[in-house]
């Protein structure tokens, strides 16, 4: 099982390396993280866009292209499509964003005609190391769904789950995050946390444990779940923490990030491959985290949901 996200980049080595299509390759942060990461093996780079900018920043930051696969792309819009379509016909394992817009990328992940969409809910999924925590933390969603209906709910804690899994937690422990540890017949999420917590204990949501409704306090402290009276697998001892809406997912990953000086990693899962998306505020060690999460997930049979 993984502790640390160091450890991160010893699985991504273990499988092939991994062939990345950066969509819109003239950036100079994307770039020197997939460049870190094709030299430490996990990568092999495919750089998708305007052929002369992609030159220019390589110069600048002295990366070799020799070593890359240059595919022109008059635009980001054709940028992000050329990327994924590499992805959806087997010419690259995944998708990593560049210099181009979230939503850009993310319409043509989901392209009737190249995306690769899928039954599942796109989600995203953050992984983070604390000091003094010897396990790691998977949060979501932070960053895609701002207001998720129940069904997205269950489908968006596959997606995690699928992702623990793959970094050898057999059975994550989810906890659904209210402000309550109780139902609360004014508050909708607690309810809806309920129904969910139901939902898995009956397999619904595949090899999980799960409970909720739950407050942050009660998914990591053992001493806080012992006062508020909550027994189990998962009360003090989460894995997962699932919130409910994206602006509470956000606070707690910028939080953990900025109050805490936690190393982060995070991804796109729900499509037919991981989608990388990194922002300029993300460290360069996050930014190769995340590659490596990447590349190890889809290095690995992770199926099974």
């Amino acid at each position: 099982m993984i502790k640390q996200l160091d450890q991160l980049l010893d699985l991504a080595k273990t499988g092939q390396p991994q062939r990345i299509a950066l969509a819109a390759a003239a950036d100079d942060d994307a770039l020197s993280a997939l460049d870190r990461a094709v030299g430490l093996g996990i990568a092999e780079g495919i750089l998708v866009g305007d052929p002369s900018e992609i030159g220019k920043i390589a110069q600048k930051i002295g990366i070799d292209l020799k070593k890359y696969t240059v595919c022109p792309a008059e635009n980001d819009s054709r940028a992000a499509l050329e990327a994924v379509g590499l992805v959806s016909s087997g010419k690259a394992d995944l998708v990593m964003k560049g210099r181009l817009s979230t939503s850009i990328l993310l319409k043509a992940v989901l392209d009737k005609r190249v995306g690769l969409r899928t039954e599942h809910t796109l989600s995203h999924v953050a992984i983070a190391e604390l000091k003094g925590t010897e396990r790691l933390l998977f949060i979501t969603d932070a960053a895609m769904n701002i207001e998720p209906t129940l069904a997205q709910r269950a489908s968006i804690i596959r997606n995690a789950a699928t992702i623990a899994r793959c970094l050898g937690i057999e059975k994550p422990r989810v906890a659904l995050l209210t402000a309550s540890d109780k139902i609360l017949e004014k508050d909708l999420r607690t309810s809806e946390a309920a129904v969910l917590s139901k939902e898995g204990e009956r397999g619904q949501l595949g090899e999980i444990f799960i409970d909720g409704p739950m407050t942050l306090a009660s998914a990591l402290s053992p001493e806080a779940a012992s006062l508020n009276g909550l027994k189990g697998e998962v009360a003090g001892q989460a894995d997962v923490l699932m919130v409910s809406h994206i602006e509470a997912g956000n606070v707690l990953y910028k939080g953990m990030v900025y109050f805490a000086g936690a190393l982060v990693a995070g991804i796109l899962a729900g499509a037919k491959a991981p989608v990388i998306l990194t922002s300029r505020a993300d460290s360069d060690e996050s930014k190769l985290y995340s590659i490596a999460l990447g590349a190890a997930v889809a290095s690995k049979s992770c199926a099974k949901r």
